[in-house]
């Protein structure tokens, strides 16, 4: 496979992303800020330069893991999965579009002090050339892009140096004036200032030496632009009077006109109007780079990546990302462009630090050269501060990330997700944080078996099935020597008193108590038998364990009658208001399993069904078996995590353990000899559970129902079912 040669080096690479951030930006903003936050513009520079620093170090890490030819779109796409791969494509397209509009807007001012020509018809046209130059694929060569870099860094240095000795202080008086509200609009106003930070992490395939070269790279020249952004600024606001240039769509040129004269008013219009080429035609460049990366990887329409075979462009993906860049130039106020631009740039920011967390917590292959300090609060701290500051820029930029957000989720529903099945390393990240919680779980239910159990026994059960009952019981309390309380519950109607004659013991009283002594001798465990008379058997059977604070419930499982559906059903009850575990047994027999099967339903499996399983086969030298859906096949990493923790669950158990795919339709291989199975909340609602059913297993099967304490929230419930579902 071909290699690209490694031949970029520190210079070089501080060469790129200095040119990557110095644009028109720097010409149009900072009247804007002034205008908001008064002299503490400056301070907003430096603060929002700052608040880069965490996507810069994030950027740098991904870079040197993948150090492939790409957007912070792929990384984001990779890290987090195509849901918000597809919100940061969206949202850097929108941001890169916005921001070619900003220049074109912005920088046309510039142009027009030398020619008295209106505005909007000269933006407009000037976006029109670009984009048809784009579209005939005329290259702007590296050469010409350096020599754009020079003259915009020699003009700004010039008018800084040059106008510095004619700074005034009382310019800064009332430095907080307009509070530290306005200070945060104004650092979210510039935040896209610094927005091609990061651009070099597309070269990195190129650069040699990249875990040292790309983060020096990326935060020295994050260091050198903010030191000259904040230069210029403190500058233009010290010279100036106050108000005078705050909201003027040339406020270096005014600036200049007052310290340098008209020379160096001249040579400020000539570095805006090559900013202003540069950035617009960059924009269009680079924001049509996502509508294609998008398409090749099916979360837009293939047309968004077909090539043109004349001029060998994505003709509809520029053609597209010029009309956005026409409507906004015609329709929007260029406050209103600046924000969104800002504001669709920090919401990308944000999803690339969390792609770093995403990497580092995840199973996927991450072996970058170079690692972000601090990780991962400085990641949050990224994350946190983004989002933060997206709530101080007004009503505008927060409704247009909201609709970033929003509308990208409505795309990835209808159009992404019936054709992507990828997922990202968040994804993983999460599956391993549910399994090691659901593992834990698991853990401390083995290492705490239930001590005493109570058996609810009904007076009609045919002795076979009792006898079955009471082995399977055994089995579960024996490994602590604990105690099954077997108790025979008798309902009389509501008519019937509760005398003293209902409590004198019958024949069949007795005959029950001498076989339970005879269980108890076989089974090598204590069994205390009990009958209890009541007018409602399912308040005596919850009372009674409530009074002894037995561990678990068991009772036989009876079919749904059609009282039970319209009236309620008594188990159901007795489940829902039991004060500890329950577990109903549909009993065909209980002859000690050597084969006892645990059915999964494609999430995690239950602790309590872990548990009793491993007990069960434990007590009778059998091995457990952990049964799983079949379905569609997930990705490499999803199989790996998913075995990992099938593993890590058998290493609790005492007993060999393997799992076994099985069709819902049918066609187990083998029948084991009890089944294990998670209930639902109620037997009555499981009606509609949507959950793979597995066929009838023709053996008994024991259905668990953990105390509400024990239950997993619904939070990391919908977290087990979203995250083990491939």
């Amino acid at each position: 496979m071909k290699e690209l040669e490694r031949d970029l080096g520190l210079l070089s690479v501080l060469a790129i992303s200095i040119g990557a951030m110095i644009g028109s930006g720097i010409f149009i903003l900072p009247a804007l800020a002034l205008k908001i936050a008064g002299p503490a513009v400056i301070l907003a520079y430096l603060l929002a330069g700052l608040l880069v620093i965490p996507a810069a170090l994030s950027k740098s890490e991904m870079a040197t893991a993948m150090p492939e030819a790409g957007g912070t779109y792929i990384y984001i796409e990779r890290g987090m999965g195509p849901l918000l791969g597809t919100i940061a494509g969206v949202g850097t397209w929108f941001s890169l579009s916005f921001k070619g509009a900003l220049a074109l807007v912005g920088g046309v001012p510039y142009l027009l002090l030398l020619f008295d020509l209106p505005l909007q018809p000269v933006a407009l046209g000037l976006a029109t050339v670009l984009i048809l130059v784009n579209l005939v694929g005329a290259k702007q060569t590296g050469r010409l892009q350096v020599i754009i870099v020079v003259i915009m860094l020699a003009a700004l240095g010039w008018f800084a140096a040059g106008s510095a000795p004619q700074v005034g202080a009382a310019n800064y008086a009332n430095f907080f004036g307009d509070g530290v509200f306005g200070l945060f609009e104004a650092t979210g106003l510039v935040f896209v200032s610094y927005a091609g930070v990061t651009k070099v992490a597309s070269v990195a395939e190129e650069i040699e030496s990249p875990g040292r070269n790309i983060p020096l790279g990326i935060l020295g020249s994050l260091v050198f632009t903010t030191i000259l952004y904040v230069a210029v600024v403190a500058v233009l606001v010290g010279v100036t009077d106050p108000g005078s240039v705050a909201g003027s769509l040339t406020p270096v040129a005014v600036a200049a006109e007052a310290t340098l004269g008209r020379l160096g008013v001249i040579a400020v219009i000539l570095a805006a109007i090559l900013a202003l080429i540069s950035t617009a035609n960059a924009g269009i460049l680079s924001s049509s780079r996502y509508p294609f990366a998008m398409s090749r990887d099916q979360l837009a329409p293939p047309s968004l990546s077909t090539i043109s075979e004349r001029f060998g462009t994505p003709v509809t993906s520029i053609t597209l990302t010029g009309a956005v860049l026409l409507l906004l130039i015609r329709y929007v106020p260029i406050l209103d462009i600046a924000k969104l631009a800002s504001a669709f740039q920090i919401l990308v920011f944000a999803l690339i630090n969390l792609a770093v967390i995403a990497f580092r917590e995840g199973g996927m292959e991450y072996e970058p050269e170079f690692n972000s300090p601090l990780y991962p609060w400085m990641q949050l701290f990224g994350t946190a501060s983004g989002l933060l500051l997206l709530t101080q820029m007004g009503t505008v930029a927060l409704v247009g990330a909201v609709a970033i957000i929003v509308g990208s989720f409505v795309w990835y529903l209808l159009y992404v997700s019936p054709r992507v099945d990828r997922e990202g390393a968040a994804t993983d990240a999460v599956r391993r944080r549910v399994g090691r919680n659901v593992l834990a779980d698991t853990e401390s239910a083995v290492e705490e078996r239930p001590r005493e159990v109570l058996l609810a026994l009904t007076k009609d059960l045919e002795t076979d099935r009792e006898r079955s009952l009471v082995a399977a019981a055994a089995d579960i309390v024996r490994p602590d020597d604990g105690r099954v309380v077997a108790v025979r519950f008798q309902e009389v109607a509501d008519q019937v008193p509760l005398t003293e004659e209902q409590t004198i013991q019958s024949s069949a009283d007795r005959s029950f108590e001498t076989r339970m002594n005879e269980y108890a001798d076989e089974l090598a465990v204590d069994i205390e038998p009990d009958e209890i008379v009541s007018h409602d058997t399912k308040h005596a059977v919850v009372n009674f364990a409530d009074d002894r604070a037995v561990d678990t419930i068991i009772a036989e499982h009876e079919p749904l009658r059609l009282r039970s559906r319209l009236f309620g059903d008594p188990i159901d009850w007795v489940v829902r208001h039991a004060p500890c575990d329950v577990l109903l047994v549909d009993n065909l027999g209980y002859d000690a399993p050597a084969r006892v099967a645990i059915a999964g339903d494609g999430g995690p499996y239950p602790p309590l069904a872990v548990n009793l399983a491993g007990a069960l086969a434990e007590a009778n030298g059998g091995d457990v078996t952990l049964w799983h859906p079949t379905g569609r096949p997930g990705t490499d990493q999803y199989e790996r995590t998913i075995d990992d923790y099938r593993s890590e669950l058998s290493g609790l158990l005492s007993v060999p353990v393997q799992a076994e795919s099985v069709r819902a339709d049918g066609g187990q291989p083998s029948t084991p000899d009890v089944l294990v199975r998670r209930g639902a909340v109620s037997r009555i609602s499981s009606v509609g559970d949507n959950r793979p059913l597995f066929p009838s297993p023709g053996c008994t099967a024991i259905t668990v129902y953990p105390h509400e304490s024990r239950r997993p929230p619904l939070g990391r419930r919908l977290l087990e079912r979203l995250t083990f579902n491939p």
